[in-house]
């Protein structure tokens, strides 16, 4: 840090375990995520290349390999990982993962069905050539499923061989673990954490009010994912009480009374 500053939450250090922030890439050329990395680099985990932007982004091999010269590890949109499975080109995702050096996957079902069953038989096989992230919710505002789904799916992802499971919330803020205003289902959120351990869970939240709410909930070590570039510093900053909307949350109020 650029000086010293008492009473400021110990967050994890790098190659963290929890604490993550999982950045979404939505397109950012290669001098782009240059610039970004300049900056944010300390403060990034994991970046996902946002949907199937992957198929389209020119360069895409020189753009990884500028994530890869700071050790941050990227993977591929689960809405690529769909396109192919529906596709029956499950064995060419696996190419293409090895092919282009990404070690991390992600397993979801967000826009397609799949038995969950099956879903795991996904999970397991993955576990074989990388770290799998699998991702829990559906990205239809409709879709809404009980807790109880949500607990079971995580648990048997996680016994598939998950390494976290991503609780859905789009690149908006708008379904799954929120309402279609961006507000947190709050009763979801507790009733899974009776269950699921929070340091395998990687909380979408693009949107600040959504982020607050794990902080206060978790801790500056939760794990938020679908985090905008533009967004990890003022995250971070968060994190630990250097913004207005948690200045407060860790100072001894003994001393500052």
């Amino acid at each position: 840090m650029n000086f010293d500053l008492t009473q400021i939450p110990q967050r994890n250090q790098k190659p963290r375990i929890s604490g993550i922030t999982m950045v979404m890439d939505k397109g950012l050329s290669t001098n782009e995520a240059k610039n970004f990395l300049s900056v944010s680099h300390p403060h990034v985990d994991v970046v996902k290349l946002g949907f199937g932007t992957s198929f389209v982004t020119p360069n895409l091999s020189d753009k990884l390999e500028v994530y890869r010269s700071h050790n941050i590890p990227v993977y591929f949109g689960g809405t690529l990982f769909e396109a192919f499975l529906i596709r029956n080109q499950f064995d060419d995702y696996i190419s293409i993962c090895k092919d282009f050096g990404i070690t991390y996957m992600e397993v979801s079902d967000g826009s397609i069905t799949i038995p969950h069953a099956e879903k795991c038989g996904y999970i397991e096989k993955l576990t074989k050539h990388g770290v799998v992230l699998s991702e829990v919710g559906s990205k239809d505002a409709k879709n809404i499923m009980p807790p109880y789904k949500w607990i079971e799916q995580m648990r048997a992802e996680l016994e598939a061989g998950a390494s976290y499971v991503i609780a859905e919330a789009r690149e908006a803020g708008n379904v799954g673990l929120y309402r279609d205003s961006g507000e947190v289902r709050q009763g979801l959120v507790n009733e899974i954490l009776t269950q699921i351990p929070g340091e395998k869970i990687i909380w979408e939240a693009p949107q600040k009010a959504q982020q607050l709410y794990f902080i206060e909930l978790l801790g500056c070590n939760v794990n938020l994912g679908n985090i905008a570039p533009t967004e990890v510093i003022p995250l971070e900053a968060m994190r630990i009480g250097l913004r207005g909307d948690t200045f407060t949350l860790y100072l001894n109020k003994k001393e500052n009374a």
